[in-house]
């Protein structure tokens, strides 16, 4: 008596997908790294805004260097490629554009600015900031589909990158100073939706507000 034969179907393309995505183990969740960024554009921008409000002597001013190139630079640069990694569009092209202004900021200081004759350094620096304001005002367009703690941050850098503009544009040095004290009350907010989030997120309940702008 001859054997049964049995026919066997090869799995297609689709099904072997899909065995492999159910045999794979569950991605590893990602941490927000919108705090650290918000921390490290937070604490760099409060030390450059107390030299250009003229609270310390700008003998010290030297010390913003290494911040914008570890913290204001790369820390938050790093914030920016993770939040590709998190799928959020908006926090990814603010820390790496802003992570990438510190860097250059350190580079042109470091490397570039002896190469600016000094009859045309205020107005070099001046274009530098008025571009990169109007790089964070739409920004700020785009922040009014998240929080009102971030959205306040953007406005009042917007402002800052303006008035530090024009202030170094037409060397002003009261404008100047008024760059700077909008430039500490920047610090401050984004310090705020730095510790929101992170208290938020390690005490799991909402312990300080954001205000959440979608609708």
């Amino acid at each position: 008596m001859e054997a049964a034969t049995v026919s066997r179907r090869e799995p297609t393309a689709g099904e072997t997908a899909r065995a492999r995505e159910a045999a794979a183990p569950p991605a590893t969740p990602v941490a927000d790294p919108g705090p650290l960024g918000l921390a490290a554009f937070a604490l760099t921008t409060f030390v450059l805004s107390m030299f250009n409000a003229d609270l310390v002597g700008k003998g010290g001013e030297p010390i913003v260097f290494g911040l914008a190139l570890a913290y204001g630079g790369l820390a938050q640069l790093l914030a920016g490629m993770w939040e590709f990694r998190t799928g959020n569009t908006f926090g990814a092209v603010a820390f790496t554009s802003y992570g990438a202004f510190w860097l250059s900021f350190w580079a042109f200081v470091q490397f570039f600015e002896k190469e600016v004759p000094k009859a045309d350094a205020g107005h070099a620096l001046g274009l530098y900031l008025i571009a990169w304001g109007i790089f964070t005002t739409y920004m700020f367009i785009a922040s009014l589909r998240t929080t009102a703690a971030v959205s306040l941050v953007f406005v009042l850098l917007a402002a800052t990158y303006l008035v530090l503009g024009i202030g170094n544009a037409g060397d002003h040095t009261n404008i100047v100073k008024a760059g700077g004290w909008i430039g500490l009350a920047t610090a401050a907010a984004a310090w705020y939706a730095s510790f929101a989030a992170v208290t938020n997120a390690t005490f799991k309940r909402t312990v300080l507000p954001v205000k959440p702008l979608i609708r």
